[in-house]
């Protein structure tokens, strides 16, 4: 066991905000000049504005979380280390010049693939196949980079997703519930986040870009699966299941209208919530709110490692984001 640990955790995230805060000021002109997000019928914002603040976030998260995991003595991450990078420029080359789909899937699974396949053999989520499991895992990964850069389409809406799960992470880290790797990455990367928050408040001075959002993913991905590689499935499922219903539900109703799922569109809940009449200030605390509900659900599963109480928690928890939805898909009254 570390020696105060939550001094050493509160240190990550303290430098990974300043960090990316001094990296974001730096960043910008350049961002201004060369990476404008223009507005259009799919979009959120009204003005062009700077996109590709991810460098930042993912560069804070990388330099501080490494740092610390060489110094203390943390597992190897070199895979890792290498998967966030080639994520990170996929998408810088995405938000400059848009990739094909097919090799854009291609090169992000070649990037997941590294950390799945090449994790310890004894790490292991069900009684099945090796190849089987990592290969579930491969089509769940790059499921859940795309659903994290799908959803990433208004502002704050990333840091009110991330972090709170980063900081449920933290928490579930220091009580030996997770292992201390992804604790400090998680605490780097909720640091990080919190650095870009102010710049990405409404009406956002800077978006992350997908060179932020696509890494963002898979290190929040990388995370809740050693979370759930330490026996707590269900909350590593719980912790982002607004995104994960969200997403997927809107995925699937495209699908089933043979409307290009692949494709830039403003269908998703969150985004509908603010066509409806609610103000993004209004969404993105919702979200909040809700994942902090979820967090706890969380919590409570991992303390009480009980399969009974697993399955109301999930049931508890999909009410919760149902309500969230449905709120969203509704017009909003006035002066509700």
């Amino acid at each position: 066991m570390i020696a105060h640990p939550a001094a050493i955790l509160l240190a990550i995230a303290l430098l990974a905000a300043v960090m990316c805060a001094v990296l974001i000021v730096l960043l910008r002109p350049l961002l201004q000049r060369y990476a404008l997000a223009r507005p259009n019928a799919r979009s959120s914002h009204k003005i062009p504005t700077p996109q590709g603040a991810g460098i930042a976030v993912v560069g804070a998260t990388l330099v501080v979380g490494g740092a610390f995991a060489s110094v203390m003595g943390f597992a190897p991450l070199t895979m890792l280390f290498i998967a966030v990078p080639m994520l990170a420029l996929i998408g810088l080359v995405d938000d400059i010049r848009p990739i094909p789909v097919l090799p854009r899937f291609i090169l992000q699974g070649l990037a997941v693939g590294l950390v799945v396949f090449t994790a310890p053999d004894d790490l292991r989520l069900f009684p099945i196949p090796l190849a089987i499991e990592r290969t579930l895992l491969l089509i769940a990964g790059l499921w859940f980079v795309n659903l994290v850069n799908f959803m990433d389409g208004l502002d704050l809406m990333t840091v009110a997703e991330a972090v709170p799960i980063t900081a449920a992470l933290v928490l579930f880290g220091i009580s030996d519930a997770l292992p201390w790797p992804a604790t400090a990455i998680a605490a780097a990367l909720g640091g990080a986040l919190l650095g870009f928050a102010p710049f990405n408040r409404p009406v956002a001075k800077v978006f992350l870009g997908d060179v932020g959002s696509l890494p963002i993913g898979l290190l929040l991905g990388w995370g809740l699966l050693h979370l759930a590689w330490q026996g707590s499935i269900v909350a590593a499922l719980l912790l982002p299941l607004y995104y994960l219903v969200d997403a997927t539900f809107t995925l699937l109703r495209r699908m089933a209208r043979r409307e290009p799922f692949w494709a830039a569109h403003r269908t998703h809940f969150y985004q509908r919530a603010t066509d409806n009449g609610f103000t993004i200030s209004r969404v993105v605390g919702e979200v909040f709110a809700l994942n902090i509900v979820l967090a706890i659900l969380a919590a409570v599963s991992i303390a009480l490692r009980s399969m009974t109480a697993d399955a109301i928690l999930v049931v508890v928890g999909l009410g919760a984001v149902a309500f969230v939805l449905h709120r969203f898909s509704q017009p909003r009254s006035r002066g509700a």
